[in-house]
């Protein structure tokens, strides 16, 4: 019984979050968009607006997943049973996010999106010990989403806080925009290089580097954002292709 039910409020946490969403541009709610929103901020860390279709893949893979889960072979599963209830959280915090991003409540969308990025990390690592054994139905329908979700989660909480050190009108410490932004990538850099060595995440790291090429177009005119966002970006490319082919390069040199 506590399986159906877990199922089942997976499959209503989804349902809600889409919709949400969904309606946050259609309405659009509090007669604002979402990027109308977003643009009202005089900050560096944000991606061209195009970046933001990711959530279409997002969503797709949030559908894949609780389709998925929901299946009678999968109610017993020890995998959707370790993933437990924090699914939902994310979900309940996404959507709750999403109300508070279009009333103008940024101190509490960022409480939310910390929730939300603590509950798919929770799912992320709870699922590791199952990843190597996955099958391809479950590695496209439940991990490659839950990293594809998570990385861009990763990317939009620094955002949403820095968003909201903006709205209160932080002055960063006297530390000039410009040079506040070049340590925000740096932060990006060690980061998901540190991730790269130890999960070789590879739709992890392709969202950093899509939010990346985002940034580096929508600040071209800005030359030092522009070449150190590209730094950064070559960084992360580069240590994601070392941090994949050494497994193969110490076997070799064993061999």
């Amino acid at each position: 019984m506590k399986d159906i039910l877990r199922q089942f409020t997976f499959i209503f946490t989804a349902i809600l979050t889409i919709t949400i969403n969904a309606l946050a541009n259609i309405l659009p709610i509090n007669g604002l968009n979402t990027g109308e929103i977003s643009d009202r901020f005089k900050v560096f860390f944000v991606p061209a607006g195009y970046v933001f279709s990711i959530w279409g893949l997002i969503y797709i893979g949030i559908i894949a997943f609780t389709v998925y889960q929901a299946l009678p072979s999968q109610r017993q599963s020890p995998a959707m049973r370790a993933v437990g209830w924090w699914f939902s959280l994310g979900g309940l915090a996404n959507s709750a996010w999403i109300l508070a991003w279009h009333n103008l409540h940024f101190t509490t969308t960022v409480v939310l999106m910390l929730v939300l990025l603590i509950s798919l990390l929770a799912c992320y690592i709870l699922l590791q010990p199952y990843r190597a054994t996955a099958s391809t139905a479950e590695k496209w329908s439940v991990h490659i989403p839950m990293s594809v979700y998570l990385g861009w989660i990763s990317v939009a909480t620094i955002a949403n806080v820095t968003d909201w050190l903006d709205s209160i009108g932080w002055n960063r410490f006297g530390i000039p925009d410009i040079a506040w932004m070049g340590i925000m990538l740096l932060v990006v850099a060690a980061l998901v290089g540190t991730m790269n060595f130890m999960k070789k995440d590879i739709a992890y790291t392709m969202v950093i580097l899509w939010a990346l090429a985002g940034i580096a177009v929508k600040h071209n005119a800005t030359p030092f954002v522009l070449w150190a966002t590209i730094f950064v970006f070559v960084w992360v490319a580069v240590s994601l292709f070392w941090a994949v082919r050494t497994p193969a390069r110490m076997k070799s040199g064993a061999a």
